[in-house]
């Protein structure tokens, strides 16, 4: 496809279990990175609990927004597996058992044990595109804009690499990052602001860590203009080397 330097997303993670701290969201970074890598802009992480209003509305706000939103989780075999009819809710469209997605299920699971809440991953909103899924077989959908993905987070993995043929190119953000070793960052911030005032094509963050070893700070300069980049990097190399050695806190 073409590329496109304005491609947007959104990730939208469904479930109880990630807002209550009982598991841990390794998705949205996942894909955060992976789009990065396909050169899409990932604007906004949303969270919601597996309650269709909550889904549908942030469906809606955030599908009219970006160019893509990629949901992860509540497309399983239980009762609070509500996404699909969520989606299909959002999107103003029939659910129901698709024989595309009870053939994919039957790959693994055998005829006999294909029971009620088994097939219940075969229920796909009337118009959607499957997603393939290598590890079990129960697959994702994509309806409009929207991906729909498994929050396992191997399972997310596998479909988001199906998915990845539906998903527009963009001109891809190039990354520096320059160690300021043990300088506070209350030493170069007024300096670093500066730099990201005189180059406006690039993105200057600084992003601090401490340990029994002392600070280590890590200044990140990100741009689709190389020029501009490499400009601003080598000021930040600049105003690092100058401050070498600061021992101060902050």
């Amino acid at each position: 496809m073409e590329q496109n330097a304005d491609i947007t997303a959104a990730v939208l993670v469904i479930g109880d279990e990630i807002l209550s701290g009982r598991t841990q969201d390794q998705n949205s970074c996942y894909i955060a990175r992976y789009l990065a890598g396909l050169g899409v802009d990932l604007r906004e992480i949303r969270v919601v609990p597996d309650v269709e209003a909550e889904i549908v509305a942030a469906l809606d706000a955030l599908r009219h927004r970006y160019t893509y939103v990629f949901t992860t989780g509540g497309i399983g075999p239980t009762h609070d597996d509500i996404t699909a009819d969520a989606v299909a809710k959002a999107f103003g469209v029939a659910i129901g058992e698709d024989e595309r997605a009870l053939a994919m299920l039957l790959e693994r699971i055998p005829l006999a044990e294909l029971n009620p809440a088994r097939r219940r991953m075969a229920r796909i909103p009337a118009g959607a595109t499957l997603i393939e899924n290598a590890i079990s077989k129960a697959p994702g959908f994509m309806i409009g804009n929207v991906f729909v993905m498994a929050g396992v987070p191997v399972i997310m993995q596998a479909m988001l690499d199906a998915a990845a043929e539906h998903i527009a190119k963009g001109a891809k953000v190039l990354v520096a990052t320059l160690d300021a070793h043990d300088i506070p960052e209350g030493r170069y911030a007024a300096d670093l602001e500066a730099i990201a005032k005189a180059h406006e094509k690039v993105t200057v963050g600084s992003y601090p860590s401490f340990s029994s070893a002392g600070v280590r700070n890590q200044i990140v300069l990100r741009s689709r203009d190389a020029g501009e980049l490499e400009r601003a990097t080598q000021e930040a190399q600049a105003l690092i080397a100058r401050l070498a050695g600061d021992r101060t806190l902050i």
